[in-house]
């Protein structure tokens, strides 16, 4: 099958995100590129859970993780009875899926489809994990191509010779945009990517993916946007989510609500990017993670607060939607108050896949 990662930039494609084969997972240690490129390598999927928990991979890399992950978990039991495979795979889902609080309904949808195809497998005699590594790429491609076709709605919202501004890393939106904007003769439009402390996603993985894209792209620090809104002519606030709740409300990695808020004083819209998630129907059914406080009090592990000083890490924030201009999805930009219709006609969000 043709593969929906080709013409994207190196830690987009999907080997350099998460890849199972010969009995272990290799996952990029985001944590560290681009200064370096090195993998976490994991021998069973308890390793992958504990991966995912230390950040090795950020944004949608860990949906890709959980994904291989399962495979890998069908690998450890192999020679179990077919009950029991069952079993254990549905206990690792269940690990793997809740490896992170704030994305345990995302994960889910990612780790249940993967059930799905070791049970067909397991009823057909044929291989568990190539039936889920074939689930996960046909899965990606799915996603990709889904986000594809937000990057031509956001790109719409883009003016020529524009300014656009990013928060954190959204991944597949992040290559697709800057795929679209060339296709549509917006090339030259100028990135200003937020430096997104404490593990610097902006700085180190927007960024290089833009450059890598061939992108005029600009790393700012955190203190920066509104000044640099003004001041640079930013025409797009623009971000991916960890969840659209159905009631508008965004969450996204902490510092998102402060950009939105610089941007509506600024008259600039802020376009947050992905499918409404039905599996929160309101804001009260999610859970803020909150991580290592120290984390907040060093810059790359290098310690830049006294000793005795306290830190506060949460992980992500939320935006209300008086805040939001649009929620750009695979088939058009709607209002936050208005994400019922995009599951009117049936359709699937952007990780809920039947294949």
């Amino acid at each position: 099958m043709e593969r929906a990662d080709k013409q994207l930039a190196f830690m987009l494609q999907y080997e350099n995100i998460a890849w199972y084969e010969d009995g272990r997972v290799k996952i990029l240690d985001r944590r560290v590129y681009p200064r370096e490129i090195k993998y976490v390598v994991c021998e069973n999927h308890h390793e992958v859970t504990q991966a995912l928990k230390d950040m090795v991979t950020q944004s949608a890399g860990p949906y890709t993780a959980a994904a291989v992950g399962m495979a890998l978990a069908a690998y450890e039991c192999r020679d179990k009875s077919e009950d029991e495979q069952r079993s254990f795979l549905k206990d690792a889902a269940y690990t793997i899926s809740h490896a992170r609080p704030t994305t345990v309904n995302r994960m889910s949808l990612i780790t249940n489809g993967c059930l799905a195809a070791a049970d067909q497998a397991l009823n057909e005699g044929t291989n568990v994990s190539d039936a889920i590594m074939a689930y996960t790429i046909a899965a990606n491609n799915k996603r990709y191509n889904k986000v594809y076709q937000m990057a031509q709605y956001l790109v719409d919202m883009i003016p020529a010779h524009g300014a656009v501004m990013t928060q954190c890393f959204g991944e597949t939106i992040v290559g697709q945009m800057c795929r679209v904007a060339k296709e549509q003769g917006k090339g030259d439009i100028r990135i200003f990517c937020p430096e997104t402390r404490p593990y610097f996603q902006g700085a180190r993985l927007t960024a290089t993916v833009c450059r890598d894209m061939g992108m005029d792209v600009t790393v700012i620090t955190d203190n920066m946007p509104a000044f640099t809104m003004k001041n640079e002519g930013v025409d797009v606030f623009t971000s991916a989510a960890d969840a659209i709740c159905m009631d508008g409300y965004v969450v996204n990695k902490v510092g998102t609500f402060q950009i939105a808020i610089a941007a509506k004083y600024n008259k600039i819209p802020y376009f947050v990017t992905g499918a409404p998630d039905r599996v929160h129907p309101t804001i009260d059914t999610v859970k803020i993670e909150m991580r290592d406080p120290d984390f907040t009090l060093q810059a790359m592990g290098v310690k830049t607060a006294a000793d005795g000083v306290k830190g506060y890490y949460p992980a992500f924030d939320i935006t209300p939607p008086e805040l939001v201009s649009g929620v750009v999805t695979d088939t058009g930009i709607y209002a936050p108050y208005d994400l019922k219709r995009y599951y009117a006609d049936g359709r699937m969000g952007e990780y809920e896949m039947v294949i």
